[in-house]
This record gives C-alpha cells, structure tokens and sequence, in this order.
C-alpha cells in the first residue's frame, strides 16, 4: 500500500480546503423531529473533540441532551462496538485510514446522505467516505469531522532543535542528549523512529511505507524498529496515549520534546503556555477523523441534527481554538481566531505541507501484528 492509495491525496485535500463554503443553519424540521424523539444522543469520540460550549450550545438550541464519552484510540473504538455488537452509541469517530478493519465487523450503517450537508466539507476529504467507507456498495459509513497531523512538540523555554534552520527530527526523541525528558505514543512514536531510520541508513528507504503491502514486509521492518526503539528506550520520559496526557507531559512532567498530535500542544501555545509544535524534516503524519453511525444506534434523529451543527462554519470555526486542531469545513477558518492562523503558518512552514505522511490504510493483519511489536517494545 503506498500513500497514493491510502484514500487521501496530501496536496488535493489541503488544497480544496481553501475553497469557500457556504453556512446552513439547522432547518426547524430537523430540530422538531429530533425533539420529537429520545432527546438524547450518545457520542464516543475523541476525547478533547467536542468543546463543552459547543455542545451546551447545541442543546440550549435543540434540546438535545449529548451524553459524550472520550476515547484516545481507534482500538478503544473498536474494542467498545465489537464488545457491545454496535449498540450504547449514537455516533463514534474511527480515523480515516481503519476502513479495512472496520469492513468485515459489520458494525457500522450506512449514513442517508440527504440528511447530511456534505457540501460544506473540503471535497478531497469528503470523497473518503464513499471511496473507502462503502462496503458491499450499502453507502457510506463515514463523514469527515476533524483533521491534523502528528509530529513534533517542544517547551520553547526549555529546548530547540539542533539543525541550523530550526527543524526539529524525529531522531532527537531518541538522542541521548534529551534522555529522560522525551515522549512518543508507542506504535506512532515507533513507526516514525523507522522514518527516522530510513534517513541514518538503519533502514532502506521506502521500508515503512512497503511494511502495509504484506506481512512478510512488516515483520521484517519492524523487527528492526522494535530492536533500535528497545535499545533506546530508556531516552523516554512517557508514553502516552491520549491528548491529556500529552499535555500534562508537557506541562507537569518533565517532557521538554516528544511527538505528539498538532491540537494538544497549539492549544496550549494559544493558552499562552510556552510550548509550540512543527512538522519534523521527516515529514509529519496526516490523518481525518469521522463521524460513523454504529448499527445499534436508537438516537438517529437526534445524530443528524448534531451533525449538521457540528458542519455549520461558524461552529467548526469556534471550536478550532479550543481544541487546535483543523477543521474539513468550508470557511470555518475565517471564524477561527489570529492565533490558529498563526499557529499553523507557523506549524507548517516552507514545504511541510507537501511533505506531509497521510496515515496508510492498516489491514487487520497489519495492526494485529504492529500490538505484536508494540507490546514486545513496551515490556522491555
């Protein structure tokens, strides 16, 4: 699997992203008829998705009460539906690249189109769903909702990258020199050391991204990387695994660089905290995640009036200052503050943009076999 067929193209969905949307506010038919229903809805999504505001808001307007559970890993999803037979949630939020593991559970039912305002998402993003997210030809099962990229974060006061134009790499989470003070999340923080190991030779190039194409391919590549990332290990302050950790690591516990996702560490550069992020030389890892509707959902309508919320412009656009990541709809950057603006000029300077890793589609194979090593790794 290489990254042109991961179902996202790096330059054409940052580049629809700038054409401009138009706003639709929720049509009275849609609040009446999810009024007229539980008025409630279960959510299970990332867990620093959904500003509490956002959703307050939400239900001052519709009634809806959103009983919302947050999650910091699409296998905390997965485990979740295949435990419940896909019941207990209204909505979920699976990232785009687990459609090959999603496919054969049978879990998830297709969204009725016309009841979501698709037009107001980026279309590169948008064409995910029916590309990726249709199996058996039933429709899609899933809808753009939020985009970012994971590389790398630093305390400003505290660190700065070595090279002379102020790039940080992956390779310096490792490095001696910042032992003890360092984090990763452990199967991203390892793929991206086998990037990083591409460039020193202790890989050949192209290794990580052959490792999708086959088994065979994969445990070779990541036997070294799970051999080279072992070794090392005792570099690391903390593995973490959701965005509060991330940002207590770098607030409270003594981490002053690690890889971690754009949103945690810019909402707290736009706090005033002095911490900032930047895609690393080795380029930075793109993902969207959705929205899905599981099969056991009982609160439908109540589920297409928070989505046509959720894709207003103007509510995207508040809700990117929160929790600093980026939206797919349409225009909601103009209602984002200066400092997103700045945040991301600053997070993606030069060619970053074009450099960009969007996250492979993972078989079920491969991410059986990635807890292998991963496990094998953090047991050491």
């Amino acid at each position: 699997m290489t990254k042109s067929e991961t179902g996202v193209n790096r330059r054409s969905f940052l580049k629809a992203g700038t054409v401009a949307g138009a706003a639709a506010l929720a049509s009275p038919a849609f609040v009446s008829k999810a009024l007229a229903s539980s008025g409630e809805l279960n959510l299970l999504d990332w867990s620093d998705y959904w500003p509490e505001d956002l959703l307050a808001d939400f239900t001052k307007e519709t009634g809806i009460k959103v009983n919302y559970v947050g999650i910091g890993s699409n296998e905390e999803i997965i485990n979740k539906m295949k435990a419940s037979n896909g019941s207990g949630s209204d909505i979920i939020g699976p990232t785009n690249n687990r459609s090959l593991q999603w496919g054969p559970l049978g879990l998830l039912q297709p969204w009725d189109m016309s009841r979501v305002p698709i037009d107001r998402a980026n279309p590169a993003m948008a064409k995910i769903g029916p590309d990726a997210w249709n199996f058996d030809g039933k429709g899609s099962t899933w809808i753009p909702h939020i985009w970012g990229t994971e590389g790398m974060a630093w305390r400003t006061d505290l660190w700065s990258p070595a090279s002379d134009d102020g790039v940080p790499s992956y390779g310096e989470i490792w490095a001696e020199e910042n032992a003890g003070k360092t984090m990763i999340r452990a199967h991203s923080g390892m793929l991206c050391a086998g990037l990083y190991m591409e460039t020193i030779g202790e890989l050949e190039p192209g290794s990580v991204w052959a490792a999708y194409e086959s088994e065979e391919n994969m445990r070779k590549t990541w036997s070294k990387i799970t051999d080279w990332c072992t070794a090392r290990k005792g570099n690391l302050k903390l593995i973490w695994n959701d965005a509060d950790s991330q940002k207590q690591g770098l607030l409270n516990g003594g981490v002053i660089v690690g890889q971690t996702w754009d949103g945690p560490p810019l909402a707290l550069k736009t706090a005033g905290e002095p911490v900032t992020y930047q895609a690393p030389k080795e380029g930075a890892m793109a993902w969207v995640d959705g929205l899905a509707m599981p099969k056991g959902a009982e609160n439908i309508d109540e589920a297409y009036a928070l989505i046509d919320y959720a894709y207003r412009p103007e509510v995207a656009g508040k809700a990117i200052d929160k929790h600093g990541y980026n939206s797919p709809i349409l225009g909601a950057d103009k209602f984002a503050g200066e400092a997103y603006k700045k945040n991301f000029a600053e997070a993606y300077p030069g060619d970053a943009l074009a450099n960009l890793n969007p996250w492979p589609a993972e078989a079920p194979w491969y991410a059986d076999v990635r807890t292998e090593f991963v496990n094998k790794f953090k047991s050491a």
